[in-house]
């Protein structure tokens, strides 16, 4: 069995991957996070009888080498996420994003583990209509200051796999729909549908409303993450990891099929001048990985766990 150590353990994607490995799936589980969120909660309730082992901790100012000893692989999903906010923290983002990036491989070199990298198809600004792993530097145009750390990550990656022989995987994650114990509301489908349950008017980049963007089930990133390390592929790759391409507006009509007086309203943001363009997620699914997930389904898992607070609050309104 393997010993895996996953930073950012309590985030959205972290804490729903924990709260679903079971006894016998790995020899040893290090949750590693500097609770800078609070998330205390993506603690609570864990597995029984799993070999959990919770280190609060920072990837940029901890000694790692504490804790990557004897770890088969790494999961490095800690990062600062919010594309529409790192505009205002720049070099914060690069600081935990790159350098925390950095500091992870390093360790992971030194103590031979392999690596699961979670990047972004954020990274892709460019005009095409489709896009894929191929896309050459210059068509890789990413809009803001958390696509563009995720990136140079990705970069330094690629150049530590081939000049230190680090394995690692990137992982070009969508969008990520779905609920967890550790969820945020700063990304597009979370907040639409938080906006809704509220009675508030869903917030869309005025020029979004038929741009398709890739979206991301969570029940599909914590397969695509366990399919990786029981496949063993990590091949120094990038693979896209979405399980749909959809418009703002229609997201907004599946929220609407649920609360049908869901209203829009428009706002001017910083990430506005791409076009639409779909991405394509055939290469991971060449491997023999299968997408199941439902965009329905997660929009309606989300609504329902919020639902009742939002009548709570509407009726303390009245």
């Amino acid at each position: 069995m393997k010993k895996i150590l996953v930073t950012g353990a309590l985030g959205h994607i972290g804490s729903r991957f924990i709260h679903k490995i079971r006894l016998g799936d790995y020899e040893k589980v290090i949750l590693f996070d500097n609770l800078s969120s609070q998330r205390y909660c993506s603690l609570f309730n864990l597995p029984t009888n799993v070999p959990f082992h919770f280190i609060e901790g920072d990837v940029c100012t901890t000694d790692l080498s504490k804790y990557f000893k004897d770890i088969d692989i790494v999961i490095h999903l800690a990062a600062i996420t919010d594309a529409a906010g790192s505009f205002e923290i720049q070099d914060q983002v690069e600081k935990v994003n790159f350098e925390g990036t950095e500091k992870v491989a390093k360790a992971c070199i030194g103590y031979g583990c392999k690596m699961v990298f979670l990047s972004t198809t954020s990274v892709y600004g460019t005009q095409e209509k489709i896009v894929n792993e191929s896309c050459t530097e210059e068509e890789l145009l990413p809009q803001s200051p958390y696509a563009k750390s995720k990136l140079k990550a990705e970069n330094l990656l690629r150049e530590m796999g081939k000049k230190d022989d680090l394995k690692f995987v990137i992982c070009r994650f969508g969008t990520i729909y779905g609920t967890s114990i550790g969820m945020r509301f700063h990304t597009a489908i979370n907040k639409f549908c938080w906006q809704a349950c509220m009675g508030k008017p869903i917030t869309v980049w005025r020029t979004a409303l038929h741009q398709k963007r890739p979206y991301l089930d969570l029940s599909d990133a914590i397969c695509a993450i366990k399919f990786i390390i029981e496949g063993d592929h990590f091949d120094n790759r990038i693979y896209n990891v979405l399980t749909n391409n959809a418009t703002v507006n229609q997201i907004v009509e599946i929220i609407r099929t649920n609360i049908p007086d869901a209203e829009i309203k428009f706002v001017n943001t910083r990430i506005m001048n791409q076009l639409s363009y779909e991405v394509s997620n055939q290469k991971i699914k060449s491997l023999g990985f299968e997408f199941t997930g439902d965009l329905e389904k997660g929009i309606s898992d989300t609504l329902g766990l919020i639902k009742g607070a939002s009548l709570g609050r509407r009726n303390k309104a009245r």
